[in-house]
């Protein structure tokens, strides 16, 4: 999941820079896209922005916001940078380097345009963790439960966990109120964005758990992440 380092790209000054100007004579819906951020695990720094498209969903934007007011949409400003395809495609990810206090993101879909909650970026003043620290219990076969500490009750608002394979192709993404996930049990599933039925797992083979712990402003907080060996 390491990221390569690329400079940001100059924003360029069009009718399109500012989003509130963006948004004239357009419907568009708040609080749509689902979206988090967090610092790199392996280059200072830098921040990748997760979202999740939808699918129709096409030309993927990032705008970014200096000010205090995270709901100011004339504060926000186009950056002209192409998402790059994560957990093959399933979702996808912005890598920035930035100041700013906000970003949002938003696609079109469906001739609507879709807006993500605005993310708190923390990189400098909270960076995110990464750690393998996760307990697997597998005594039910083929459908391991998986449990970890919360490193943060007052940070933490969700939990966003994706089971994948040893090649990144996600099986199952879902969200969870409780520190805990069994594959595949939507007993305590608040938000389920798994594109068809999972399949089951094959024994003997390797997979990837991995769970992000998401704040209230969309910041992650802590990405664990670790393979096991489904029994």
């Amino acid at each position: 999941m390491s990221c390569l380092e690329d400079d940001n790209p100059n924003i360029v000054f069009d009718n399109e820079t500012i989003l509130s100007e963006f948004l004239e004579d357009q419907d568009f819906i708040n609080h749509e896209v689902i979206a988090c951020a967090a610092s790199d695990n392996t280059i200072g720094g830098l921040i990748n922005v997760y979202f999740y498209p939808e699918e129709g969903a096409k030309d993927f934007r990032l705008y970014q916001s200096w000010a205090d007011d995270e709901n100011d949409y004339s504060s926000y400003q186009f950056t002209p940078i192409t998402p790059e395809p994560f957990f093959q495609g399933a979702l996808g990810v912005f890598k920035i380097r930035s100041t700013c206090k906000w970003v949002v993101v938003i696609y079109e879909r469906e001739d609507k345009i879709e807006i993500s909650t605005p993310i708190r970026l923390k990189v400098d003043t909270q960076p995110t963790v990464w750690s393998s620290e996760l307990s697997i219990n597998q005594d039910t076969s083929l459908m391991p439960v998986f449990s970890w500490d919360v490193r943060s009750e007052e940070d933490n608002a969700i939990f966003f966990e994706v089971l994948a394979t040893e090649t990144f192709e996600l099986l199952s993404g879902t969200y969870t109120m409780e520190n805990r996930f069994q594959y595949y049990n939507l007993g305590n599933v608040v938000l389920n964005v798994t594109r068809g039925t999972p399949p089951d797992l094959i024994k003997g083979e390797t997979y990837i758990f991995t769970v992000m712990d998401v704040s209230l402003d969309n910041w992650v907080n802590e990405v664990i992440m670790s393979p096991f060996i489904a029994e």
